[in-house]
């Protein structure tokens, strides 16, 4: 029981009354498989736009498309042992987590545009063989390291809580939209200049908060949780908030976003809430049908937490 109401019991898991986790019922992942895309041969790109691809990405390497691609997001296993719904990840020695990267990444590349960015996430674990292999086929622009709040303590080590994003490109020439992606906070120590008017901040009536670049430190993102509307049974979900920022630094309305390890769907469900195109590619169906409810979802709220008017917010200041 919680707060006097009966807890709800939905996919073998109780689940408290104000509990927003995502779930399906029988008859919606019925009806969001009928959606779900399978390779059989070659496909031209404008068949995979905004499509969900339930299928291994090993598989269907060859038959992607060349050069289709604005915006690549990997977010791929890291080098642990886990289980994702019905498939799982087994941690390995770090050479051979380099070579299981260059099994795949160097063919996954032709998808590319000349002008596209690729952003690919990792942990302690696994960032020393993501910057070996990512230099050897991209400029590597930056390593952006993110707050993960969540994590359990540890009583002889420090606390797991954050993790990497490195930052590459194609070649030179590629979009980074500087404006769309500064971070608004809140001033601290409110600096005037000699005739007392604010310096290089606003004073509104909720607060002083000034606009500021966009870091390579992000501490502003919030791990989806129970309460969030964005949130599933997902082991690592990213947070919505993360993929608005890569997408809208690194794209423009239009682009197609592509994502191989999909997960339950939250870059293309951010893509399509800030008007571009995208693709993703997911082996399990569970989470490929979780994607196409949020991607339904989307049409309706558009919303994006920490990020409103036009600028992301410091945490717990919207």
């Amino acid at each position: 029981m919680t707060d006097g109401k009966p807890e709800e019991k939905t996919e073998g898991k109780f689940r408290a009354p104000r509990n927003r986790t995502l779930t399906l019922s029988p008859d919606e992942r019925a009806h969001y498989t009928q959606q779900l895309v399978k390779l059989e041969s070659a496909i031209a790109p404008a068949l995979l736009q905004n499509k969900t691809i339930n299928q291994d990405l090993f598989e269907i390497l060859d038959w992607l498309p060349t050069q289709f691609v604005d915006l690549l997001f990997i977010d791929p296993p890291y080098n642990l042992t886990k289980s994702f719904g019905a498939s799982s990840f087994r941690e390995r020695s770090l050479s051979a987590y380099q070579a299981w990267l260059e099994s795949w990444l160097p063919k996954l590349l032709k998808i590319l545009k000349p002008s596209a960015s690729v952003y690919i996430c990792g942990d302690w674990r696994s960032s020393a063989a993501i910057q070996l292999v990512a230099e050897q086929y991209l400029i590597i622009r930056n390593c952006i390291t993110w707050e993960r709040e969540k994590g359990r303590g540890a009583k002889a080590n420090w606390k797991n809580c954050s993790e990497q994003i490195w930052f590459c490109t194609a070649s030179e020439q590629y979009t980074f939209n500087l404006e769309a992606v500064k971070l608004k906070r809140r001033v601290m120590a409110p600096y005037t200049d000699a005739t007392g008017n604010p310096k290089d901040w606003e004073k509104t009536e909720n607060g002083n908060y000034r606009l500021t670049h966009p870091s390579n430190l992000w501490t502003d993102l919030s791990v989806p949780f129970w309460s969030m509307p964005e949130n599933t049974d997902h082991p690592t979900q990213k947070p919505e908030k993360l993929l608005a920022k890569i997408i809208l630094a690194s794209s423009n309305p239009g682009d197609c976003i592509f994502d191989p390890f999909l997960g339950s769907g939250t870059t293309s469900v951010v893509a399509k809430k800030t008007g571009r195109s995208y693709v993703g590619v997911e082996l399990d169906p569970l989470y490929a049908c979780l994607t196409e409810k949020r991607l339904a979802i989307a049409n309706q709220d558009k919303a994006i937490q920490g990020y409103a008017e036009g600028v992301f917010w410091e945490r717990n200041s919207h």
